[in-house]
């Protein structure tokens, strides 16, 4: 006698998950693929979770969800889906019910192909790995200080839970006139504020009693920098434990990494994460509303949302990066499965370097990496102008962007809809395995190359 498959109530676990991270029952059913009925009868407790809905539920949210019960193989099949879909392998497609058999009746069979396929995303890190190694000069004999910190910072996905809830403490008590409220601050620590006109250089200085800012500077600026000092002084133990803990090597890799867990601080205490977290999702993640809220800049804005990762209180998964003219990335963290080159450029597909030349312009686009997954991206162009003729204004360009399955939390995606075409784009021209790209600047090193003197395509050569 066949034993009937157990019902599983899940309403509960799946209302903390859709609260967790801050998406509408609506939002949720599309993003599963049910009906907002069947969704909101899960929840009641009057229908029962379908395997389906399970290995969905675990793959949109692995973090968050995982196994309902090792008993039932979910995880095991979610992985063996993921592994046999993926869009980066050139193979035939498999019907999910064979593979679903497969997992149940051949369950060796099945860790061994999700071990294979691990190893497989193992390589391909390797190979990226000596691309940026290829780009950053064979002889370097490790990584230089601010590639060190750059890559500690996406370890710990960007955000730092000590130095977060601190500073949101104090971010939460400033009140309204938050330049008076920090100034207060500071001078309990025995630093006085002097804000006065252009200064000759530097824009901010500090002489071990006295904060000088430059008045010409836009409000937001001042603000974090008044932020800046009060993180300098009151967090100063915490900072100092977490760079000891680092194990960073070089003195100026520390001293890196102080600066930017210091710089972090003051973007939590003038955008404290409960609070801008809730406005984030208010307003479908509207940077120019949420930097009008909280008095920030567009830039400071932006990588406040890429930083979204509280356990517990996850907010959207963000890409962020910023372009300089030459195409070099300056700055970049993901939250999502998408990764930039180390070293160099972007893609030359990606709207970001059309961003660079356009100032003040919010450009929308659709891409596809090379992995299958689709994102959706904004990019604005920004210019810091200078006081002087002398010296030129620095122009460069912020991307933020989701997963496509995000859209919907995402304003930026409502000018570009969802299944449309995406702009097909790559890491590095070095691993991008595309055979029909016309922007190529040189072939991939893993592939061959055919060159036909009777025939010639965008590039001279034909990747094989």
């Amino acid at each position: 006698m066949t034993t009937p498959p157990r019902r599983l109530f899940v309403g509960h676990r799946l209302r903390t998950l859709r609260g967790t991270v801050g998406i509408s029952q609506a939002a949720m059913a599309v993003r599963i693929g049910i009906s907002v009925s069947y969704l909101s009868q899960i929840e009641n407790g009057d229908r029962p979770v379908s395997e389906a809905v399970l290995v969905t539920l675990a793959r949109e949210f692995p973090a968050d969800w995982g196994s309902i019960d090792a008993a039932d193989d979910t995880a095991l099949l979610v992985a063996t889906l993921e592994a046999v879909t993926d869009t980066s392998v050139a193979a035939p497609t498999l019907d999910e019910r064979a593979i679903r058999r497969a997992v149940k009746h051949q369950p060796l069979l099945a860790q061994r192909l999700v071990a294979m396929h691990d190893a497989y995303r193992r390589a391909q890190e390797q190979l990226r790995a000596l691309d940026d190694r290829l780009v950053a000069g064979s002889g370097a004999p490790g990584l230089l200080p601010w590639e060190d910190v750059r890559d500690w910072f996406h370890a710990a996905g960007n955000y730092v839970d000590s130095l977060d809830r601190r500073a949101e403490e104090i971010g939460e008590t400033l009140g309204s006139d938050r330049i008076a409220a920090l100034e207060a601050r500071l001078a309990a620590c025995g630093v006085s504020v002097a804000i006065s006109g252009a200064l000759a250089a530097p824009l901010r200085e500090y002489d071990g009693a006295t904060l000088r800012l430059d008045g010409s500077q836009p409000g937001e600026t001042i603000l974090f920098s008044l932020a800046h000092q009060v993180a300098r002084h009151e967090f100063g133990d915490v900072i100092g434990g977490i760079v000891a803990a680092s194990e960073m090597v070089s003195e100026t890799a520390r001293a890196l990494l102080t600066a930017g867990l210091t710089n972090y601080a003051a973007g939590a205490i003038v955008m404290p994460y409960t609070r801008f977290r809730a406005e984030a999702r208010s307003v479908r993640h509207d940077i120019d509303r949420l930097r009008r809220i909280f008095g920030t800049s567009f830039e400071q804005t932006c990588h406040r949302l890429s930083t979204l990762q509280r356990p517990g209180a996850l907010g959207i998964p963000f890409f962020f990066c910023r372009v300089d003219m030459a195409g070099n990335i300056t700055k970049r963290h993901s939250a999502t499965r998408l990764q930039f080159a180390r070293f160099g450029g972007a893609c030359p597909l990606w709207i970001v370097h059309e961003a660079v030349a356009i100032p003040d312009r919010i450009l929308t686009q659709l891409i596809e990496t090379t992995d299958g997954i689709r994102y959706v991206s904004m990019a604005k162009g920004l210019v810091k102008p200078s006081e002087t003729y002398t010296r030129p204004a620095r122009r460069y360009a912020v991307a933020l962007g989701c997963e496509e399955a995000n859209a919907s939390e995402f304003i930026y995606a409502d000018a570009l809809g969802t299944g449309g075409i995406a702009t097909p784009i790559g890491s590095s021209c070095r691993i991008c395995l595309r055979t029909d790209c016309d922007q190529r600047a040189f072939p991939p090193a893993a592939s061959e190359i055919r060159v036909d003197p009777d025939r010639r395509g965008a590039v001279p050569y034909e990747v094989v």
